[in-house]
């Protein structure tokens, strides 16, 4: 399966160097839904990959810290037109996919969790349901979906979510990507 992959992250301080000096392949998205999408069809048009893989990190108020989740449904967090009466979450006049985006489970071992996706860092309940949050995911799973490209995403739980989430986020990077290099080398 790793020869028709290809490794997606948000940021080099995601993976902390460990991925590259493994001798693995990561292509870094840059921050929010914009960037991600476009590096996502870059990615796929570049390499023609089957499946791309997304590792991270997310906060969440669900899930313990120090935790892997594998997503199993990215839904947007901050996609709010309710002032014109669609559901907050959902992108009105988009017929090319529902609100929420459902995976294909693969890491059968992982808890699974619903993933909001928005371009701010969470520190409060969204107005989504959703068990993780995180400021991609969403945008690469709608890429991958229109492409015909399969999409297999998991996050390492740095923080809560909550009024101190910038300051866990940044202190536990390094566990997360010593994991989530584990976890890519098992399979």
């Amino acid at each position: 399966m790793k020869s028709d992959l290809a490794l997606i992250m948000a940021l080099p301080s995601e993976s902390k160097g460990l991925f590259e000096q493994a001798g693995i392949d990561v292509h870094y998205s840059g921050i929010g839904k914009v960037n991600a999408a476009f590096k996502a069809f870059e990615v796929i048009q570049k390499t023609g990959c089957k499946t791309l893989l997304n590792l991270g990190t997310a906060g969440s108020s669900q899930f313990e810290r120090h935790s892997l989740v594998e997503v199993k449904t990215f839904v947007q967090r901050d996609m709010d037109v309710s002032p014109l009466g669609f559901p907050v979450g959902v992108t009105p006049m988009d017929e090319h996919l529902p609100a929420d985006i459902h995976l294909q489970p693969f890491f059968q071992h992982l808890p699974q969790g619903i993933c909001g996706t928005g371009d701010n860092f969470e520190t409060a309940l969204p107005k989504v349901h959703c068990d993780l949050v995180d400021m991609e995911g969403y945008a690469l799973a709608k890429v991958c979906n229109r492409l015909g490209v399969r999409l297999l995403s998991v996050k390492y739980i740095t923080d809560g979510a909550d009024d101190t989430a910038h300051m866990d986020w940044e202190e536990n990077l390094l566990v997360g990507a010593k994991k989530l290099l584990s976890l890519y080398q098992s399979f």
